[in-house]
Formats: structure tokens, sequence, C-alpha cells
């Protein structure tokens, strides 16, 4: 199936770099490439799971920004889950 996608001049000049140096196509670079990308990553995981190992590293000098945190986020989430539903009827 056919399908347009738009690069960057850097990012052509990449893919066309690789498909000459392999001897293969640009659109098998591509689909090698996403193919990669989608083992990566792991369907089970959360946003947060994956995130964790990144969570309270940083220092901004305030101690209550992580202050329930948990319910922010779940707050922050309805509301957008909300505004979906709203957009889809």
């Amino acid at each position: 199936m056919p399908f347009s996608v738009r690069f960057d001049p850097e990012t052509e000049a990449l893919i066309e770099r690789l498909a000459r140096t392999r001897g293969t196509s640009r659109s098998s670079v591509v689909r090698e490439a996403v193919a990669r990308y989608a083992a990566g990553e792991d369907p089970k995981t959360t946003a947060y799971e994956r995130l964790a190992p990144y969570i309270g590293t940083l220092r901004s000098g305030r101690r209550d920004l992580s202050q329930h945190t948990g319910r922010k986020v779940a707050e922050l989430l309805k509301k957008r889950q909300a505004a979906r539903a709203r957009r889809a009827r």
C-alpha cells in the first residue's frame, strides 16, 4: 500500500546514503527503521513506567513540586479524555 512521508533535507540525505551503502531501496531503509523502532518499544509498558527512571531527578529549588503528582496527573488525564470524548461527538 503506498504511503507518503515528507522528510527534511538532512533526513532525506541520510536515508539516501544508507540505501546506497547497503545496496537497498530508500523504502527498505525506512521500513527497517520503523520495524526497529517498534521492536524497541514494549507495548505493555505505560508511559509512566518508561519515564519512571527520570522522575524526580531534577532539582528546581522548590520542595512542593512533587506533592500529589499522581492525583494531579490523573485529574489532567480525565480532563483530556473528557475533551476528546466531546470532540468525537
